[in-house]
């Protein structure tokens, strides 16, 4: 188990509400279905904490095919472990992905997040961190790869440059292979930082399938969060639009959100299941490239002392916002 949240986590917040606390290998993979589909939706699970559910019975409960499975980081080297620490197969992780095929569904593999070694420093150039995002295509066979950049990933020129040159190359080795940049926001859409990445995905003639921004954690917003969801996708929309020069409708189609459910890092920011559903009918008109949240492990109400990355931390149902994202389908 990681010492610290493995992603942006409402653990302090909620804490305190409940009164607690490399080698190219020979690409496998098939081509992705035409359209997004039920891959569009396909939310987080986070299977190394939390008391993680089930996927097949969260399968059974909602309808959801698809799940995006976090997170894959740096064993220390430029080599891809789950959490860093656990194999790539042979363990639990490969277990629960045969469970959710058998069941008629399919995973992402989401490979960075907020904490632990990345990938994208410790690979010291493209080809090496193509390599080991290869090493994740072929151990599952993958059709859609997640990049989930954050904290100094993100914030390093020469990292964010070099997850650029690496996709590009996972591109070019996996024919048909869906890929997704996931990123922070402001309400207004991607920062400076945020968008200089997008830049250098056009300019290095990247086709990602999805620009994916994360609208919470504002620090300060303007009406609900589904509003302030609204707006930065309007703003992510721009950005892409801008730097690959895009039509409008080409724009919302690379673009997409991965949202949180409930109580998140900042205080009074929660989002709601009203919100989920202004992010659903934008999405629908706009047929977004992906509409997913963090996390199926926080999707239910929390216990006396339930651990904050394991609940919403707001009265609801189980599945609640599962159930909606789940009527996503590109």
């Amino acid at each position: 188990m990681p010492s610290s949240a493995p992603r942006r986590t409402a653990s302090v917040v909620l804490a305190a509400a409940l009164g607690s606390t490399a080698l190219l290998l020979t690409p496998t993979v098939s081509s992705a279905a035409t359209g997004p589909g039920p891959m569009a939706a396909a939310p987080y699970e986070y299977l190394g904490w939390g008391s993680p559910q089930k996927p097949t019975d969260v399968m059974a409960a909602t309808g959801v095919k698809w799940f995006t499975l976090a997170f894959v980081l740096s064993d220390g080297g430029c080599n891809p472990k789950w959490d860093g620490s656990r194999s790539l197969t042979g363990g639990s992780d490969e277990a629960a992905i045969k469970a959710i095929r058998a069941a008629g569904g399919d995973v992402v593999i989401s490979v960075g997040g907020w904490s632990g070694n990345k990938l994208g420093e410790k690979c010291t150039s493209a080809t090496a961190l193509a390599g080991a995002y290869q090493k994740v295509i072929n151990a599952y066979h993958l059709k859609a790869l997640d990049i989930d950049i954050e904290d100094t990933e993100f914030s390093s020129a020469t990292v964010r440059q070099r997850v650029v040159d690496a996709l590009k190359i996972v591109k070019t080795k996996n024919p048909g292979i869906v890929t997704y940049v996931t990123m922070g926001t402001t309400p207004n859409g991607p920062d400076a930082t945020g968008k200089d990445l997008i830049k250098r995905g056009a300019a290095a003639g990247l086709a990602n399938d999805g620009w994916i921004i994360m609208p919470f954690d504002f620090g300060g917003h303007s009406g609900t969060m589904g509003q302030a969801t609204v707006s930065a996708l309007e703003g992510l929309k721009s950005a892409v639009k801008s730097a690959y020069g895009y039509s409008d409708d080409a724009a919302y189609r690379h673009s997409g959100v991965s949202s949180m459910n409930g109580i998140t890092d900042e205080p009074g920011e929660t989002v709601t299941t009203g919100d989920f559903k202004t992010v659903l009918a934008y999405a629908n008109q706009h047929h977004l490239a992906r509409f997913t949240f963090w996390a199926v492990n926080r999707d239910r109400p929390c216990g006396s002392g339930t651990d904050a990355d394991a609940c919403s931390g707001i009265a609801q149902s189980p599945y609640a916002f599962t159930k909606i994202v789940v009527q996503y389908q590109g």
